[in-house]
């Protein structure tokens, strides 16, 4: 496949880069600054763009079977980063006719299993409390992809870990796993890469967890 990956410079996003070319797929990855792109392939290409203006996106996103955004505010100062940079991306699929989206969000987003034991609705709590305008600014992006017409995915992962891939972790559409505390950021970029042709995630959050 040919895929477009945002955010490629972060945890996320790297590891998306990188799993992507080890899969054999053709990546062009679009960043601010690629001195900070630390991985390197073959089928890698980079684009230096503005992430904020449409125009400067499209030749980034045409053509692609697929765009990954691993997007997102590095700090609370940076709140209202993600849906902004998102709204920008929207507007490029549209105007080049690219469909396929998917996007990291955070387990806050979605909501929480229902049988959920006190201790996981604690820490919930706490953490939505404690980043709330992180959170409110990922609920804009995701209002962002329900008002679009792009077949999107939004995949919820709770605490992130610096962990090798381990391939088993839980998914949920539309909900999240129960007791589900953290995830590896590459178990995410892997759950990212698997939606993309699984049509029962369009349009639905993904909760994932180990």
């Amino acid at each position: 496949m040919r895929l477009t990956v945002f955010g490629a410079t972060g945890g996320v996003g790297g590891e998306i880069v990188r799993q992507a070319l080890d899969a054999g797929h053709e990546v062009t990855a679009v960043v601010r600054d690629p001195a900070r792109l630390t991985v390197t392939g073959e089928r890698l290409h980079v684009v230096r763009a503005d992430l904020s203006d449409p125009e400067a996106l499209r030749g980034a996103v045409a053509g692609r079977d697929a765009v990954l955004s691993g997007l997102g505010a590095r700090s609370r100062k940076a709140a209202g980063v993600t849906a902004r940079l998102t709204r920008a991306v929207l507007a490029a699929m549209a105007a080049e006719d690219v469909r396929r989206l998917v996007i990291v969000s955070a387990a806050p987003v979605g909501p929480a299993p229902a049988d959920d034991g006190p201790l996981d609705r604690a820490l919930r709590s706490v953490v939505s409390a404690v980043l709330k305008d992180v959170y409110a600014d990922l609920r804009e992006t995701e209002a962002e992809l329900a008002r679009s017409t792009a077949e999107w995915t939004s995949v919820r992962p709770p605490r992130l870990l610096e962990r090798p891939l381990t391939g088993r972790y839980r998914t949920v559409v539309g909900g999240f796993p129960r007791a589900g505390r953290a995830i590896g950021r590459a178990d995410v970029a892997h759950a990212m890469l698997a939606a993309i042709g699984d049509p029962a995630t369009v349009r639905q959050g993904v909760g994932v967890a180990y």
